[in-house]
């Protein structure tokens, strides 16, 4: 069924539509050779060398005029690459849903800069090498294309040859991989309408091949290079560190004002006013209302305390002390859910790794008793070579995504450290996520 369902998806045209261009682009890449013999005969023209009897200075003017065109179209190739490579990247984009980074900019626009623009002459690369990569792409464009107006020749033959009985009629053609296809009868249409279910069958998988192809050569010559990729995401990963621990000053300082702060001036409050009952000199000490008033400031230093000791336990907790495994039991029942932990760590990790790991479990067995509709929960951390693997799964129904404030906030979380995390959740479950993270930062 995906065979016979293959051609008439979105997808398979939005294929078509890429490798139509992408032969159109092939073309006129190979058009630019033609432009330097042209140039050349328009400047014998221009000169007057092709008079009968040329001057004799046509001869120096022609070299100067032709090794100047050479090097305009030597500096001009790196940004044509550029402009070609940013088409491509937006044709992949929208048609394929494939998004392949933008190399950086060009730092200067002076002509040393034109000449040696690496990631130019990388697009420029990218665009001869478009030309026998249009070969699979066209082939299956072209079987797309030919096959669906092959198919159309029986439902439109009875419309436009329906000639009285014993006219002589010229054949109809159809071309096809197989050759130019004639017939003069209905009968030849249903063969010709096979051929074309043929090519229908056969052009997506042709044009998946041509994009795979071009794609990886895309993401090759067009994509920044590996070391200016690494800068980018530790660029990114130093920003959303910056910005997560800015959110946690402002967190601690909100809790701190709005909990111990506010609790701890309310017993200093009520101690004053319970030193104010019970006098100096003067007369007898209201002693009933002092013992409340210490009471209250009693009380008050104990929710302070919690408080304190709650804003700690959100900075590091003290149960980490013992080692990831003993902390991920502990958590595991005082989960609303039943929870499976299983912990392989023959030696602890970095304590960032482990405080990040913690978290993340944390965050993750919330979700899913709160979000899943599961009847239990799965948490596993296994250590292979040099990377920790938490992993959580529930039998929930699923449709977790990963771009919802939760998970992105993770993701982002585990990035500071070249961590990655993986969702699957499809609709009506299980899910299960995966964080994968160094042992060392």
């Amino acid at each position: 069924m995906t065979v016979l369902r293959a051609p008439f998806t979105t997808l398979a045209l939005r294929q078509a539509v890429f490798c139509v261009a992408g032969a159109v682009g092939a073309v006129a890449i190979l058009a630019v050779p033609a432009v330097v013999p042209a140039a050349g005969v328009l400047i014998l023209w221009a000169t007057g060398a092709l008079a009968h009897r040329p001057g004799p200075g046509v001869a120096p003017l022609f070299v100067v005029l032709f090794t100047v065109t050479i090097a305009l179209l030597v500096v001009l190739a790196a940004p044509i690459g550029r402009a070609m490579g940013a088409v491509q990247r937006s044709l992949a984009e929208r048609l394929l849903a494939v998004q392949v980074d933008a190399p950086p900019p060009r730092p200067s626009k002076r002509i040393g800069a034109l000449v040696s623009d690496g990631p130019g002459w990388r697009a420029v690369g990218y665009g001869l090498l478009k030309v026998p990569l249009a070969i699979p792409e066209g082939y299956g464009a072209f079987c797309y294309v030919f096959g669906l107006i092959n198919l159309s020749y029986p439902v439109w033959w009875p419309l436009f040859r329906n000639h009285p009985a014993g006219t002589l009629l010229g054949p109809v053609r159809a071309l096809t991989p197989f050759g130019m296809i004639s017939t003069r009868t209905f009968a030849g249409t249903l063969l010709i309408a096979a051929a074309g279910f043929a090519m229908l069958l056969v052009a997506p998988w042709l044009m998946r091949a041509g994009t795979a192809l071009d794609l990886a050569a895309m993401r090759r010559l067009l994509g920044p290079r590996r070391l200016a990729e690494r800068v980018r995401e530790l660029q990114v990963s130093r920003a959303h560190a910056i910005d997560d621990a800015a959110a946690m000053m402002r967190r601690l300082e909100r809790d701190l004002h709005d909990g111990a702060q506010i609790r701890l001036a309310t017993v200093a409050m009520n101690l004053g006013m319970a030193t104010e009952k019970l006098g100096v000199d003067g007369p007898p000490p209201d002693l009933a209302q002092a013992r409340e008033l210490v009471a209250l400031a009693r009380a008050g230093a104990k929710d302070a305390l919690a408080d304190l000791r709650d804003l700690v336990r959100g900075i590091h907790p003290p149960v980490l002390d013992n080692g990831l495994g003993d902390a991920l039991a502990t958590l595991a029942t005082s989960t609303a859910l039943p929870v499976t932990a299983d912990v392989e760590l023959p030696e602890r990790p970095a304590p960032a790794i482990e405080t990040i790991a913690y978290f993340c479990a944390s965050e993750l067995l919330a979700n899913a008793a709160k979000h899943s509709r599961a009847t239990r929960i799965r948490l596993g951390v296994v250590r292979s070579g040099e990377h920790v693997t938490l992993t959580v799964a529930d039998d929930g129904i699923g449709g977790a995504n990963p771009d919802g404030p939760g998970l992105s906030g993770l993701a982002r979380r585990i990035a500071v450290v070249d961590g990655r995390m993986r969702v699957h959740s499809p609709s009506g479950g299980p899910t299960r996520v995966e964080i994968e993270l160094p042992t060392q930062v």
